[in-house]
């Protein structure tokens, strides 16, 4: 295995107050244009990441322990990333590809294609975010099916547009005083051993979700279930 080289020493640094002089001032111009919905779990504004490091405006270094919230598996600024997008953006920056397409569309989707499980065809289509992609996922069951209800599982997360709100479990901070939601969302509980009040094994907890679906709402009625491998 090749030795990875980072351009910033992989080292928590701390100088100073928390957060820092430029920092704060940031934080200033931010909320004089920024729109208050918009939360950060730091008060601090990075500059540069490398590795697992973020180093903010004033210098100092932290451990990199959200990845974006788990967006940045290819790295914070890995160069072979980075090497791609400035070649790309020196022929186009974007282009709608209903418009006109592109190659490297057509490329991704056969790559996502690949890794995707199953021997079965497969057909790829891309997003602005997860809650777009669920949405339309959504929309092609109900077309598909011809049915109306979709099934989402206790603690899940699928975003915070109406509709993906309604697939979200947790009120605070996410639906509260936000209805009313989009209908014919039913909600069956997850597998989580570790909360469970009884002993119930993977098997006989999916059977009691199936048992919950066909009883509760109909097996003819439903048109997609949504389930998280990792629940957000």
């Amino acid at each position: 295995m090749s030795e990875i080289h980072y351009r910033l020493e992989q080292k928590r640094h701390l100088s100073g107050s928390f957060p820092g002089p430029k920092s704060a001032a940031l934080d200033a111009r931010r909320k004089a244009v920024v729109a208050g919905g918009v939360a950060s779990s730091v008060p601090v504004y990075v500059a540069d990441a490398d590795g697992g490091i973020i180093t903010d405006v004033d210098g100092n270094s932290f451990i990199d322990l959200g990845s974006g919230i788990a967006v940045t598996t290819v790295g914070a600024s890995d160069a072979n990333v980075v090497d791609a997008v400035r070649e790309q953006v020196g022929h186009f920056t974007h282009t709608c590809f209903m418009v006109t397409p592109y190659e490297s569309y057509v490329a991704v989707a056969e790559e996502l294609n690949a890794l995707t499980p199953g021997t079965h065809e497969k057909r790829t289509v891309l997003f602005n975010s997860g809650a777009e992609a669920v949405e339309n996922a959504v929309k092609v069951a109900r077309l598909a099916t011809g049915r109306d209800a979709i099934v989402a599982f206790d603690h899940a997360y699928h975003g915070r547009t109406n509709l993906t709100m309604a697939l979200t479990a947790k009120a605070m901070p996410y639906k509260t005083n936000f209805g009313p939601f989009a209908p014919e969302i039913y909600r069956v509980p997850m597998s989580y051993p570790y909360r469970e009040e009884s002993d119930i094994k993977g098997e006989e907890a999916a059977r009691r979700a199936i048992t919950m679906i066909e009883k509760q709402i109909g097996a003819d009625s439903v048109a997609g279930i949504l389930i998280e491998p990792i629940q957000g």
